[in-house]
């Protein structure tokens, strides 16, 4: 579900925020997947 620009800003969210979800893995893991995802960009 996602949500149109007009809710986003009622909600407070700013058009550039980035969502991370994450759950009980390896500290070191995530670091090491959100690097790889960002130096793809």
């Amino acid at each position: 579900r996602q949500l149109d620009g007009a809710a986003l800003a009622a909600a407070g969210i700013d058009p550039g925020a980035v969502r991370i979800s994450v759950g009980l893995e390896d500290p070191d893991d995530l670091v090491a997947d959100l690097e790889q995802a960002l130096d793809a960009l």
